[in-house]
């Protein structure tokens, strides 16, 4: 009767792995079948292997088989994935960005921005600054208008420099002219 540790010096070397050294799953499973139908090739008919240990090899067998399928169904799964992320990433290509922020890069082009005033506003107030906290810019925004913009100019008719950030805050105000509070603009990137 031929072991299979006799089986197993004959079988053809698994040579892929994966990441973490150990074999691939689907070479373990090649390696397996090729070791199984050794084994029944040359087993003794008058002294058959233990039926215990042939259920056992055959429990790993499908075990294995599991394995492969189950792997081959994630692999899809994750690719469509990948795909739907893509499509869907795709769909806001050229779309206008906005984020709140208070402190605004300057690119040297105009910057627009919403005001996003609080219900009761009756007059909103811009004030830019720039590094050293001196105001640069105040300007009363229009209260009808959702998007405002701000082209670089300074109170001193000197424009802005570009490459810098600069702070941009919002003051509210009601109709009685009381202070409401203070807000950062949403920014808007195209």
């Amino acid at each position: 009767m031929t072991t299979l540790g006799a089986i197993s010096n004959t079988a053809t070397p698994v040579a892929t792995t994966t990441g973490s050294g150990l074999p691939a799953v689907s070479e373990e499973y090649n390696t397996f079948i090729k070791l199984l139908t050794a084994q029944m090739r040359n087993q003794d008919p008058l002294a058959p292997l233990d039926s215990t240990a042939f259920v056992e090899q055959l429990a790993t067998f499908s075990g294995l088989e599991q394995q492969v399928s189950s792997n081959a169904h994630l692999e899809r799964i994750a690719s469509m994935m990948g795909n739907l992320s893509g499509l869907a990433a795709g769909q806001w290509l050229g779309q206008p960005v906005s984020i709140q922020s208070s402190w605004v890069p300057y690119s040297g082009n105009s910057v627009q921005f919403a005001s996003g005033a609080p219900d009761g506003t009756a007059r909103s107030v811009l004030t830019i600054r720039n590094s050293a906290g001196t105001a640069i810019w105040t300007e009363t925004l229009d209260p009808s208008a959702s998007v405002h913009a701000w082209s670089g100019n300074t109170q001193t008719g000197a424009p802005a420099q570009a490459g810098l950030a600069y702070q941009f805050s919002i003051d509210a105000y009601d109709a009685a002219g009381q202070y409401m509070g203070s807000s950062a603009p949403r920014v808007i990137a195209a």
